[in-house]
């Protein structure tokens, strides 16, 4: 058995204590589920709640996923941020569709969501970019998202006037940053079980509202 073997089958699913569901006493929309869902992730200790994976397709239909940030949920939908200009921007462009994970392992629970992506206003993308850190925005300064890099150096020479610039230039502008909001068509609730008999909630949003269903694990 190979080292990579041995440490995979070393590992355990959930060891700690996992907290009780009950869909019955499930709200009639999903988002005031996420929202104390996600509360209690914090609370829990869960590292990173608010990072979450972000599918999308590409021109020739090819999935691509990444990790992504949570910048709200509201009823609008799940929002996050990007270049218009990177890769997820231009596939979201040609393909306004998504799907969202979160997994927080400290409850053995995960959250999936399915929906069409609209953009939010410019006035919205400088408010959400200029509500964070010095660092996010001499990131979002650099630019360039997924282009072909030809060595650290020149990203390290990128970076240090982009951070100038952010420390002189709070207001500054990065015109491609663009906001995104999932508007959700599905959201499902996905809560753990150690002995396998996971609960799974989904919503699914009809013409009349959101209607809710278990499904088989």
């Amino acid at each position: 058995m190979t080292d990579f073997h041995r440490a995979l089958r070393s590992l355990k699913v959930w060891d700690t204590e996992l907290p009780a569901f009950d869909p019955a006493g499930a709200p009639p929309e999903p988002l005031p589920l996420f929202h104390d869902w996600f509360t209690a992730a914090v609370a829990a200790g869960q590292t990173e709640p608010h990072t979450l994976s972000l599918a999308t397709a590409d021109e020739a239909g090819r999935p691509d996923v990444r990790i992504v940030m949570l910048h709200d949920a509201d009823a609008r939908g799940w929002h996050f941020a990007t270049h218009a200009t990177s890769a997820k921007g231009r596939q979201l462009a040609a393909t306004p569709e998504a799907a969202l994970a979160f997994y927080w392992p400290v409850q053995g629970r995960q959250v999936r969501i399915r929906g069409h992506v609209t953009t939010g206003t410019p006035e919205e993308a400088y408010a959400d970019l200029h509500a964070r850190t010095t660092g996010a925005l001499a990131s979002a300064l650099v630019g360039r998202q997924s282009e072909v890099l030809d060595s650290p150096g020149t990203l390290a020479e990128a970076s240090a006037r982009a951070w100038e610039r952010a420390a002189a230039e709070p207001d500054a502008e990065a015109p491609t940053w663009t906001l995104y909001v999932v508007e959700p068509t599905e959201v499902e609730f996905f809560q753990g079980d150690a002995r396998r008999r996971h609960l799974r909630l989904r919503y699914r949003r009809t013409p009349d509202g959101w209607t809710r269903e278990l499904l088989w694990p």
